[in-house]
């Protein structure tokens, strides 16, 4: 077997490798299910049963699909750029600082606050992404100093709430204050799913398409992304363009820590409870939809589902706690794997 690369790999073969390497992924997970003594076909009909097939678990993926959607929309346009943005989980974070900061703190009219607590989640998130860009100058590699920032944003959601922002009435657990009513978000009736964040996601999402696709920025990202050198030559700043897709990579996961705050808890908590690894998760939303920002709108919700299923497989099953980091690991591993039959011709047989 030889592997003869290709010039320009199309779209087409990109989706069905892609689509194979899910597959791939299925059949291993199915694997490791039979090791563990259950039954593949329990399992998968239990998680869309319980998902697809239900009002309950449905509104479950739509409320796990709107944090997923914003990160992995802005995360889509950083791979593009090959700014490998591993933090995420930390963006989340502070941009729920922020927005947890300007709901408790800073005395705006009813009207006002609430979209002020979104602008500044997405301030917060876009600024500890930059740190990374800034670094970046400084040759650190941005998947280490992304990664390394998100445990520090866990230390310091974790300071805030058992320290200066701790709530007056805490018993027994750590958090803050409850949000002025102001700021909370409309849900859809009997769900947790807070439809105006997962409304600006869709927007996000088109948004950073077009912005990829059509404006002047995109162009130079694409060249940046694609050809360093030629973006050299052509006398476009590398650095300038890490710095924007920095801020708007993690200003969209600063939006979608706003909104958990805002739309779910009305409060400041611990991190474990704010996110449920979306972050990280979000990196396989925007690996399977190669850095296009507008097919998240469908890779986000299948993440959604296994997210959501996999809770399903903890209650009905008795499954591991971490059997969705079994899913998630699986997945990403054989879409990184992939990528060699995206950019090669696989050739069979001795050669000439």
């Amino acid at each position: 077997m030889r592997f003869i690369p290709l010039a320009a790999p199309s779209t087409a073969r990109a989706g069905l490798v892609t689509l194979a390497s899910v597959a791939v992924a299925l059949a291993l997970c199915a694997l490791i299910f039979v090791f563990y003594g259950v039954s593949p076909a329990e399992v998968y009909s239990t998680m869309l049963r319980g998902t697809l097939g239900d009002s309950t678990g449905l509104a479950e993926v739509g409320r796990r699909t709107i944090p997923l959607l914003l990160i992995g929309s802005g995360l889509a346009i950083a791979f593009r750029a090959q700014f490998f943005n591993i933090g995420g989980e930390g963006q989340l974070l502070l941009g729920a600082v922020f927005a947890a900061g300007t709901a408790l703190f800073v005395p705006l009219p009813g009207p006002i606050l609430l979209p002020a607590v979104f602008i500044m989640g997405a301030l917060g998130g876009g600024l500890w992404a930059l740190i990374a860009a800034l670094l970046r100058r400084l040759n650190v590699n941005e998947i280490l100093s992304t990664l390394m920032l998100n445990y520090i944003a866990v230390a310091l959601v974790t300071y805030l709430i058992a320290g200066p922002w701790k709530g007056k009435d805490v018993r027994g657990y750590i958090y803050t204050d409850s949000f002025p009513d102001a700021t909370n978000l409309p849900v859809i009736a009997g769900t947790q799913v807070h439809w105006p964040t997962l409304v600006l996601g869709v927007a996000v999402a088109l948004g950073l398409q077009w912005l990829l696709s059509r404006s002047t920025f995109g162009y130079a990202l694409r060249v940046v992304g694609e050809n360093p050198g030629a973006a050299r030559y052509a006398g476009i700043s590398s650095a300038r363009v890490m710095t924007i897709v920095a801020l708007i990579t993690g200003g969209a996961a600063g939006l979608a820590g706003a909104g958990e705050v805002a739309g779910i808890h009305h409060r400041l908590l611990e991190a474990g409870q704010i996110s449920l690894g979306y972050g990280f998760t979000a990196v396989i939303v925007a690996w399977l939809a190669r850095g296009n920002p507008a097919l998240c709108l469908i890779t986000a919700p299948v993440m959604g589902i296994i997210l959501a299923g996999g809770d399903l497989l903890k209650i009905d099953l008795n499954m591991p706690f971490r059997v969705v980091d079994v899913f998630s690991g699986v997945i990403l591993l054989c879409l990184i794997a992939s990528e060699v039959f995206v950019r090669n011709r696989v050739v069979w047989g001795a050669r000439a």
